[in-house]
């Protein structure tokens, strides 16, 4: 199919994408990458009357690094996330989380805003902002606005960005030297979205106990899950082996996914186990590594 008509404008600046959004309203919608909404267009799943490109916003392509935070722009494309050694350096976990996204011309069309601002339940993007406690930029003609990644995402593909308003970045926290990291998905093609997507952080003490600990769970509810764990896994406790054996099914058994056609909610639920399992142990090896 083809997408049904519309106008076309592709702003030089911010603002010029702004005051667009701003005089069409509900009429027109922004495009960035177009992996996600390129296909909704075709499908006439979406019928704007003006579509707005923002692919020459190259003032929203950037990554910054501070002494605390990682920023990257809204407009970087999902395969300089991966690549980046600014980001490898700051924020291993994104670099590896983005590498999995899609196939390569996916990676090198996506963006980070595209993808965050599309809340896909099982994309890769919005599972590790929530995680790592990241914090989305958002710019509309009333100014500049921020709000965490936690309260961002509503519901599927549902966010709380009001109308006329765009992300411009996103700041994530910059990872403790000693963090351990890992991020596993299991799909059912290689370049498919995850079925099930486990994100970890953790930190041990200086006497190898645990530190802070923090997972979350990506295609298993309608916005990414991050998990209580301080019944399961308190700060302070001993790294015995069956506290990764106790957390992983405390992990499977707080999700509640929905059957679909294609993949019934009891599958999810018996792949969340062992998925954990693998990335709290890779998680905790790096971070033994990094605390030697």
């Amino acid at each position: 199919m083809k997408p049904a008509s519309f106008d076309y404008h592709r702003p030089q600046t911010l603002d010029a994408a702004l005051g667009l959004l701003a005089r069409f309203g509900e009429r027109a919608k922004p495009i960035a990458g177009g992996q996600s909404f390129g296909p909704m267009l075709n499908m006439r799943l979406a019928r704007p009357e003006h579509l707005i490109d923002l692919n020459d916003l190259v003032e929203l392509d950037f990554i910054r690094v501070s002494d605390a935070m990682l920023e990257v722009g809204a407009m970087t494309r999902h395969h300089r996330v991966a690549t980046a050694p600014e980001v490898a350096r700051s924020h291993p976990l994104l670099a590896a989380a983005a590498a999995t996204i899609g196939h390569y011309a996916i990676r090198h069309r996506g963006t980070l805003g595209g993808s965050l601002a599309h809340a896909d339940p099982a994309a890769q993007m919005p599972l590790v902002a929530v995680l790592g406690g990241a914090r989305l930029v958002l710019h509309g003609l009333s100014g500049r606005r921020e709000i965490a990644a936690g309260d961002f995402f509503k519901s599927v593909m549902t966010v709380d960005l009001a109308e006329g308003e765009l992300v411009t970045s996103v700041l994530y926290p910059r990872l403790p030297i000693n963090a351990g990291w890992a991020f596993e998905l299991f799909s059912r093609r290689r370049g498919d979205f995850a079925v099930v997507a486990v994100a970890v952080l953790l930190t041990l003490d200086d006497a190898g106990r645990l530190g802070d600990l923090h997972v979350a769970l990506g295609g298993v509810a309608p916005v990414p899950l991050r998990l209580d764990l301080s019944a399961v896994a308190p700060s302070g406790v001993i790294m015995e082996d069956t506290w990764i054996e106790a957390v992983s099914e405390f992990a499977a058994q707080s999700v509640a996914p929905e059957d679909t056609v294609q993949i019934p909610a009891v599958f999810r639920r018996e792949v969340t186990a062992p998925l954990t399992q693998k990335a709290l142990a890779t998680a905790l090896a790096r971070s033994r590594k990094a605390s030697a």
